[in-house]
């Protein structure tokens, strides 16, 4: 079939979450943290000194759009973003 050339379409994209303001409560945010990403209370709580932080990396949307409602619901500022 000369002259026809195809690309594959990923349906789901490879996903960040990268946490741009952790607000006023610190806590809250390094146990979201803790239990979403793995971090441990220091990894997490020195995270927070370098923002903006990619937080999460290579997940599904809708791991990374359920770690970014969690991070807004105790006061943090985060989003997803897409690295394709």
């Amino acid at each position: 079939m000369a002259g026809y050339s195809y690309q594959l379409i990923c349906d789901d994209v490879p996903n960040a979450v990268v946490l741009t303001d952790f607000g006023p409560r610190v806590i809250e945010v390094v146990k979201v943290l803790r239990r979403r990403a793995g971090l441990s209370l220091w990894q997490g709580r020195s995270l927070l000194d370098r923002l903006p932080a990619t937080v999460l990396e290579d997940v599904s949307q809708e791991m990374a759009a359920a770690m970014v409602r969690e991070l807004v619901e105790v006061g943090a500022k985060a989003e997803v973003r897409q690295l394709a």
